[in-house]
């Protein structure tokens, strides 16, 4: 076969895979960038078809935690202090800790966490990332743990009543990355540095196929420009790619936010028929050398921050919360404005649901 019929075989398998990305799939894109000196921030975007009424939350140390899945449930005791954003005040969507492991839940409407098996221990997705965030300080520890599958995923609908099809991304202070996905009922971990952006269907596998046909063309010839999920893969990685490997905090803090924001939706839109199109909502960056975690709401003027160095994470410090939700406005270091608050409650499961 010439160059030619294989271009031709491959964009036609491109555009098979793009058309069987499920129409009702959310979209939120991830991206790592990795600079100079130790240099690394993660951000995400959250697009949702909703108000997702998240806020902000600090853990401390020392929590008492347990799967919220019914008497089967994994317990434990968080190891490390976070700060975190939530999604209906029901589950921890988003987050950093105190050694620089980030966690972003996404999207993905192919997942299949498999059917609990008589004495396995299960954990509730709307807790997977804060368990993360509780117990790990990089991503090969988590790998480590999660391979040999511990604990079963259990999913209760979201409170809009969608199904909860999500997979997870982590990355570390040493720019180390990890995507976590159920397929068929089995985990798939894809890890190492080079996996730096993830949005949401197909899944992963087939993500990085569609992007490697996009550097065959090359982006400075023709990038596509929809809101689905396979095209924000391929403008995330594009535009990343291109970004100065800096080591200066404010320039690779304005590089990576342009790129979030090359793949965000405007408040407001939506197409008829295509529920995969939604507004994004907010979008977080997670500074892991300094420690810093940044929240960019579509709604607010500025974007502000979350210095963790600020923050009490001792054991028995109280948790403490900043609430988003009734349309407050921050500007700059927020970490004094966070108030004592009791914990949300976690969207519980019950057995057999």
């Amino acid at each position: 076969m010439d160059n030619g019929m294989l271009h031709v075989a491959v964009a036609a398998l491109v555009m098979a895979l793009i058309l069987l990305v499920p129409a009702g799939a959310r979209a939120c894109t991830r991206a790592v960038f990795l600079g100079k000196d130790g240099m690394v921030i993660t951000g995400r975007s959250m697009d949702w078809s909703e108000d997702i009424k998240s806020n902000l939350w600090v853990f401390p140390r020392g929590m008492a935690r347990d799967g919220a899945a019914g008497p089967d449930s994994v317990t434990w005791t968080s190891k490390y202090g976070s700060v975190v954003a939530s999604g209906y005040d029901v589950g921890t969507a988003d987050g950093l800790n105190e050694k620089g492991l980030a966690a972003n839940l996404l999207y993905l409407a192919e997942s299949e966490y498999g059917t609990p098996a008589q004495g396995k221990k299960l954990l509730n997705i709307g807790v997977w990332a804060q368990y993360v965030l509780d117990n790990f300080a990089t991503v090969a520890e988590a790998v480590k743990a999660l391979a040999p599958e511990p604990f079963v995923i259990v999913a209760p609908a979201l409170p809009n009543g969608k199904a909860s099809t999500l997979h997870l991304s982590l990355s570390d202070a040493s720019g180390d990355s990890a995507v976590f996905e159920y397929v068929g009922g089995k985990l798939v971990i894809h890890h190492g540095r080079q996996y730096q952006v993830m949005t949401n269907s197909p899944t992963f596998d087939q993500q990085l196929a569609l992007n490697a046909y996009w550097n065959t063309v090359g982006g400075r010839a023709f990038l596509p420009g929809t809101a689905r999920a396979a095209d924000r893969f391929v403008r995330a990685s594009y535009f990343l790619g291109l970004l100065p490997q800096t080591a200066d905090a404010r320039e690779a803090l304005a590089g990576i936010v342009g790129v979030l924001r090359t793949v965000s939706v405007p408040l407001g839109v939506s197409e008829p028929g295509q529920p995969n199109i939604s507004p994004t909502r907010w979008r977080t960056f997670s500074d892991q050398k300094d420690l810093i975690y940044f929240f960019d709401s579509a709604t607010s003027p500025s974007l502000f921050w979350v210095k963790l160095t600020d923050l009490d994470f001792t054991k028995g410090a109280p948790v403490r919360k900043l609430t988003l939700t009734g349309g407050e406005i921050y500007s700059g270091n927020a970490a004094d404005k966070f108030a004592a608050s009791a914990p949300f409650v976690f969207l519980p499961y019950t057995p057999g649901q």
